[in-house]
């Protein structure tokens, strides 16, 4: 599906690693191209027409994301490094401020460190307590269980829209309807859902939203971070520095512009910002429920060649996403990584930035098999015809 769009596809690999970065098409390439080639200013600092040009490009990018999300105003679409540095503006700039000793904030045992560290600074500097949602016997989030976990203290849930190693798809919507009903707010980290799933913010009510351009097609170094509009007036920005001020004469003169620049200080990834937006416009035309849909076929197309085989341990055998965990029974998982990479399959292998995970599986590592729509039922064959002989394995990976 679209393989040819992918230069890095020509070579000789199978690519199994889209849940830590995805490959990106040509359009992002050249479009980022054209940006250095063609009219590599600075972004809303020139009177001049090429910087003009880089002005309408990433103010461009700004409108797919609105259109991408169903945000209700440009405004509510920031730009920052990725989905951690979305998080820690969160957690530091609004919820530090609000939040008092022994507030209590909803994670799980699956959230991935981006999604757990933020949260953990605020209960050692305020007090306030972590508390986890219990998964369920598929090591999934209900709604049942949400609602037992909640208190008259609790301020924030906090959840992966899909984890990025049980693979589950959270029922974000019940969710958020639930925990505004308690006045309680909903941080969604959209890593591993934005990518892959058709995301409508309002549609959801979810209050911030952070994600990844580099897990979607697009470069690293550029994320986004989503809040209602009137959440984000009151988000203290992070950084300070050029471009996000008004003016300042002294230090109890400083005034900031409005958003989204008081948010964005400094010189912005523009080329990052740009090939995000070639990113969304190809993710667009392919159409998001065709993404899914494709990446449910192939993870089932696995799930089903991996059972068969009696020492293969599937740690997340039922999810809705394109992301597969296991183990080989008594070899170590990087072991059978390295082993998969002397036949050019990249796989991951380790915690997989989960490390509380394992409070609710046992496992500390795990091989995982994570799809993209560029994928194939024969990568997938090759993949499973060396997992076949065990003792191959064990000759072959070291």
């Amino acid at each position: 599906m679209h393989r040819d769009d992918f230069p890095m596809l020509e070579k000789d690999i199978i690519y199994f690693d889209n849940g830590a970065t995805s490959l990106k098409p040509q359009v992002v390439i050249d479009k980022m191209n054209d940006y250095y080639t063609n009219y590599s200013a600075n972004a809303h600092r020139g009177d001049y027409d090429i910087s003009y040009q880089v002005d309408l490009e990433y103010e461009n990018t700004r409108d797919l994301v609105k259109e991408f999300l169903n945000a209700k105003f440009k405004e509510e679409i920031v730009f920052t490094s990725g989905t951690t540095e979305s998080l820690n503006m969160i957690a530091s700039g609004f919820f530090a401020k609000l939040l008092e000793t022994g507030d209590e904030i909803l994670i799980t045992n699956s959230e991935h460190a981006s999604n757990v560290l933020p949260w953990f600074k605020l209960a050692r500097t305020l007090g306030c307590v972590i508390k986890y949602i219990p998964l369920d016997d598929n090591l999934h989030v209900t709604l049942n269980n949400v609602k037992e976990s909640i208190s008259p203290r609790t301020k924030i849930i906090s959840l992966a829209g899909v984890t990025n190693v049980i693979g589950d798809i959270r029922p974000i919507k019940e969710i958020t309807k639930f925990a505004h009903e308690h006045d309680i707010f909903v941080v969604v980290d959209g890593a591993q859902s934005v990518p892959h799933l058709k995301t409508d913010v309002q549609d959801l009510d979810i209050d911030f939203l952070a994600f990844s351009g580099h897990k979607m097609l697009g470069p690293t170094g550029i994320g986004v971070l989503y809040g209602k509009k009137e959440l984000l007036e009151n988000l203290e920005p992070i950084n300070l520095g050029g471009g996000m001020n008004e003016s300042f004469d002294n230090e109890n003169e400083v005034y900031l512009k409005d958003l989204p620049t008081k948010l964005e200080a400094g010189t912005p990834n523009i080329s990052g910002v740009i090939g995000l937006g070639a990113a969304i416009k190809y993710l667009q035309e392919i159409g998001m429920d065709n993404i899914h849909e494709r990446e449910v076929a192939l993870r089932n197309y696995l799930i089903d060649k991996l059972v068969i085989i009696p020492y293969i341990d599937i740690i997340n055998l039922e999810a809705d996403s394109g992301i597969v965990a296991f183990n080989v029974d008594d070899i170590f998982s990087q072991d059978v990584a390295y082993y998969l990479n002397k036949y050019n399959i990249c796989v991951r292998a380790g915690s997989h930035c989960a490390k509380i995970l394992k409070n609710s599986t046992g496992v500390t590592n795990s091989i995982r098999i994570s799809l993209y729509f560029y994928n194939t039922e024969k990568e997938i064959d090759t993949l499973v015809d060396l997992l076949k002989n065990k003792d191959k394995i064990l000759k072959e990976m070291i």
